[in-house]
């Protein structure tokens, strides 16, 4: 997907989903949660945040299961504007969810730092997995709410 294009579905479109089958996508899904971010005024560090998330994330997908999918949504309610990132596999699941976010515990040669430190880095987070779907939602929020003096 071009720049220009992933510009202009980052502004025009409230779901999009990037399929990960290589690293290149990986490269997409943090392009594409930080445009989301960005075209809904969010903060540069909170753009940073998800974008580094979303790699993380997406990065597990090629570790472990291969292939998968990164969905990303748009809320926008008179309190919150809520951009959401879903990443999806169909991979051996993790045995142990508790155990995979905690610091140091890796399920393969890493540093144990990439579920811990993705949840660290949003302000929602979520996963389910289990053998054949591993599921990890990610959302930042920002108030919609302008203040009057």
């Amino acid at each position: 997907m071009s720049t220009r294009t992933l510009n202009q579905v980052a502004v025009n479109r409230a779901q999009t989903k990037i399929l990960i089958t290589s690293t290149s996508d990986i490269v997409c899904a943090r392009q594409m949660g930080r445009q989301l971010a960005e075209a809904n005024h969010f903060t540069k560090s909170q753009q940073t945040r998800f974008a580094t998330a979303i790699s993380e994330l997406t990065r597990n997908v090629l570790t472990y299961a291969v292939e998968g999918e990164c969905l990303f949504n748009v809320s926008n309610s008179p309190k919150h504007i809520v951009v959401t990132a879903i990443v999806v596999d169909k991979g051996p699941g993790i045995d142990n969810v508790a155990l995979a976010l905690q610091d140091g515990v890796s399920g393969g040669h890493g540093l144990g730092l990439g579920l811990p430190g993705a949840k660290r880095l949003v302000d929602t987070f979520a996963i389910e997995s289990k053998p054949g779907l591993t599921k990890v939602t990610v959302s930042i929020v920002r108030s919609n709410v302008t203040k009057q003096y």
